[in-house]
């Protein structure tokens, strides 16, 4: 896996002071896209073992709240199977900071186990995921008064309660 950028300090991608892992390899092509240099897989830095230990050491200030995966696309299912090394490591070491994810896929297509993003890692990587944000990018529906999201089909989910329910559970306060 390769990977675009790592933020340090990002207020954009989510609630507080994260860091921002921008994975690289997409293949929506959403019109518009932010971030369209990393829909190559191959663009970017190798994602290796020093790449999860400074993002580990980044990660490992009291002002930081969390981690965000951007991309690129991280459900992309060769991404899932190398992200899932870095959020069984920030869960281990920081089990109380969170994780938002963005993904063009919507969540059944990651979590149902015929889903189009599903893969033998799906299932533990997106119980480590507690917002995300779900749906294609899309330039008509474009709206910048928008929280954490570039279009008005995109939903904010709450994982932890969403994988309790059974429903997908929107956080309704960001989507107003």
């Amino acid at each position: 896996m390769k990977y675009a950028n790592i933020k340090n300090y990002d207020i954009a991608d989510g609630l507080g002071v994260r860091v921002s892992l921008f994975v690289s390899g997409c293949h929506f092509h959403c019109k518009g896209c932010f971030n369209e240099i990393a829909w190559p897989f191959d663009y970017g830095k190798d994602f290796t073992v020093e790449t999860i230990n400074y993002i580990l050491e980044l990660m490992d200030k009291d002002y930081i709240d969390g981690l965000t995966l951007l991309g690129g696309e991280p459900f992309e299912k060769a991404n899932q199977r190398e992200e899932i090394k870095l959020l069984r490591a920030v869960k281990e070491r920081f089990p109380k900071k969170n994780i938002w994810a963005y993904s063009g896929y919507l969540f059944n297509d990651i979590k149902d186990a015929d889903g189009e993003a599903h893969c033998e890692v799906s299932d533990e990587f997106i119980s480590y995921i507690d917002v995300l944000v779900d749906g294609q990018f899309k330039i008509e529906l474009k709206d910048i008064s928008l929280k954490f999201r570039g279009s008005s089909n995109q939903r904010i989910i709450d994982v932890k309660k969403t994988l309790a329910s059974g429903k997908v559970t929107l956080i309704s306060e960001l989507m107003d």
